[in-house]
């Protein structure tokens, strides 16, 4: 266990530490490679290891390539600005309204999606209204929470999900109907709770009257309405493959390369340069990471985390549950929820899925909500943590870590009671 243990945070100091740019699926790769190699894993576990994480990945890709072809169209532009304008000028609205624009975002578009594209364009808005630098914090740190904390609600919501629903064949339509009521009082608690934390800070009025009009900001206004229908055909192909039990990255992925060439058709986008700027190194992380949180599982680290879970259930189902999801939670803030979640999926079906189901919602949640105590936890805040490093703005461990150590512990409490 000693050496799995420690190629595992080789591999992960790396991934986080990137010296000398070096990507984070090139760390994975190499870790998963030195796996091999010292004898953590073997060639069957690799096997095995893409068979759990192929689906997830390539759906991953499809929503993020989908999000892309939206953003170049103005799509989430024009959503921002229109959010804005509602907000009559009043700040603590425009707070929450940017934050319930979050949660849709991170719901469609999974948290990563939301990290990527709407950061950036919150933060140019931001500027553009001339917020003062506490209020930009605020309205920042609000906008990433909420990317994770309300990315509960659909299988597409967050490769966490997909990983999960994948291993334990988890429908659709089930996932959906399981995680309504969780996924609801995360958002209204993540509003509450941000709101309170940050009300000092946001702006009484703002002059929104600046800002342009948003039909302005669409760049093809006949993808633009194009769009709504085929988010709406694309949702329904999502219940088709349900019913039918066809992997989801069919349609995310399929979708999303329809999507892509209807966009080229109307020169909306240029469609080479949307797939190479995809994020293609996550799929050799994912892959690479997961092969290495397999000698993890080889070496027995998850039959001790299955004897934490049967302790806790012999406290009662309430303990049970709260105790499962805090348990991924610091393990996320900790390892980061990529692995976390393998690894507790790993565990779970240790002790039996059947009669335990609560258990693998309450996985989920802690490992989407659990990250946000600190920036390593999850993939979405190292990518939002790069792309506003790459606008000129730094946010230290020790500003984001005094934030998330406070708003997420009672959010993903209050979360965790849905599922009791």
């Amino acid at each position: 266990m000693a050496l799995a243990i420690l190629v595992f945070l080789v591999t992960l100091v790396f991934v986080i530490w990137q010296p000398k740019g070096l990507q984070i699926g090139t760390t994975a790769v190499m870790g998963a490679t030195i796996a091999l190699l010292v004898g953590v894993v073997s060639f069957t576990d690799v096997i095995s290891v893409i068979d759990i994480v192929w689906d997830a990945t390539l759906a991953f890709i499809g929503i993020i390539i989908l999000s892309m072809v939206l953003d170049e169209i103005g799509f989430f532009e024009w959503a921002a600005i229109k959010m804005a304008k509602l907000s009559g000028g009043n700040g603590h609205k425009m707070f929450v309204y940017i934050l319930l624009l979050g949660a849709i975002v991170a719901a469609f578009f999974a948290n990563d999606g939301a990290a990527l594209i709407l950061t950036p364009i919150l933060l140019a808005k931001m500027k553009y209204l001339k917020m003062k630098p506490l209020a930009i914090f605020a309205f920042l740190m609000a906008g990433g929470f909420i990317g994770d904390s309300a990315s509960n609600p659909l299988v597409i919501s967050n490769l966490t999900n997909i990983v999960t629903v994948g291993y334990f064949d988890i429908g659709f339509v089930e996932y959906a109907k399981n995680m309504f009521l969780p996924n609801l009082l995360a958002i209204l608690a993540s509003i509450v709770v941000l709101w309170i934390y940050f009300r000092k800070d946001i702006p009484f009025s703002i002059d929104v009257s600046t800002l342009p009009e948003a039909s302005s900001v669409i760049k093809n206004q006949t993808m633009f309405k194009f769009s709504w229908f085929f988010l709406a055909l694309l949702m329904v192909g999502y219940f088709i493959g349900d019913l039918y039990s066809l992997p989801v990255s069919l349609f995310a992925l399929g979708g999303a390369l329809i999507f892509l060439a209807i966009a080229n058709h109307f020169k909306a986008v240029k469609p080479m340069a949307t797939i190479k700027a995809a994020p293609w190194q996550v799929v050799w992380f994912s892959i690479g990471l997961y092969v290495v949180v397999y000698g993890l599982k080889n070496a027995g680290f998850t039959e001790v985390i299955a004897s934490w879970i049967i302790e806790l259930g012999k406290h009662g189902t309430t303990v049970s549950i709260i105790g499962t999801g805090f348990l991924s939670a610091i393990l996320s803030s900790i390892m980061n929820n990529m692995p976390t979640i393998m690894i507790m999926d790993i565990a779970i079906d240790h002790v039996g899925y059947a009669g335990n189901e609560a258990l693998v919602y309450a996985n989920i949640l802690g490992c989407n909500l659990g990250p946000k105590m600190t920036p390593i936890g999850s993939l979405a805040t190292l990518l939002w943590l790069h792309v506003l490093a790459q606008k000129g703005v730094k946010i230290t461990w020790a500003e984001y870590m005094k934030v998330g150590l406070v708003i997420t512990p009672p959010v993903l409490f209050v979360a965790l009671i849905g599922l009791i």
